[in-house]
């Protein structure tokens, strides 16, 4: 694991639900190209959605799916996979732990749900914002699940799901660091009393990356990935809500 470095990295902090204190990393580089956090993170991109969407019904279990690409994609078939379930993407397509912990508040915390599935740490790998340590991303990931226990929210982590190479940065060789972040989450999550959603067993290959069959860029699921992930998922939920 690369050593943090002071001059290599930005640090903010960011009042958060509950009001705690975090202090997220962001590139340099990031932070010249955009001038606020409300472009870095993506803040406008489900404001008025969630505006819209107002207080769940009362006796149902609001469950939001947070993430990146992966989750936005598969929000899609929502309808179909969990027909009849209240169940609300927030991925927003490209994203780190850093812009996502960064829109926890208003785009999971704030729509009260009962439980949240948090999938994310692949584009960290893949260096989207600048170069992350498997440390950074692992901070990030934990202050989303505390920030959720704190407000009540069942979490469920789940792993990355396995990668060989990255179509748009090949080279980094993310195998072993995806399989490293899954080995720390199954071990916070039994820490934290939070669920662990296998996401990488069932999918990896002997490279440790996805067949064709089931993501047909290496790195998205195919309507298939996304149907074995909704298999695995939902009992899942449902067991994690009946300890409310």
């Amino acid at each position: 694991m690369t050593p943090r470095s002071p001059r290599a990295r930005r640090t903010t902090v960011v009042a958060c639900a509950t009001g705690l204190l975090l202090a997220v990393a962001f590139p340099p580089r990031v932070m010249s190209q955009s001038s606020s956090a409300v472009e870095f993170a993506g803040l406008a991109r489900y404001r008025a959605a969630n505006a819209a969407l107002g207080a769940p019904q009362p006796g149902t279990s609001r469950v939001v799916f947070f993430g990146n690409s992966i989750t936005e994609g598969w929000a899609r078939h929502f309808a179909t996979m969990f027909p009849g379930r209240p169940y609300v993407g927030r991925g927003i397509s490209g994203q780190t732990t850093a812009q996502m912990l960064l829109r926890f508040r208003q785009d999971v915390v704030a729509l009260k749900p009962a439980a949240v599935v948090i999938l994310a740490g692949t584009n960290d790998i893949a260096g989207n914002t600048g170069p992350a340590t498997l440390e950074e991303i692992q901070d990030n990931l934990a202050a989303m699940a505390e920030l959720a226990q704190a407000s009540g929210i069942k979490v469920l982590l789940c792993a990355i799901l396995p990668v060989y190479d990255y179509p748009w940065k090949p080279g980094l060789q993310p195998a072993p660091k995806i399989i490293a972040i899954n080995r720390w989450l199954k071990a916070y999550a039994a820490q934290r009393g939070a669920t662990f959603v296998d996401y990488h067993t069932p999918f990896a290959d002997e490279r440790g990356g996805m067949r064709p069959e089931h993501a047909a860029d290496g790195v998205h699921p195919t309507d298939a990935g996304y149907r074995i992930m909704a298999g695995i998922v939902e009992p899942l939920i449902q067991s994690a809500l009946s300890k409310r």
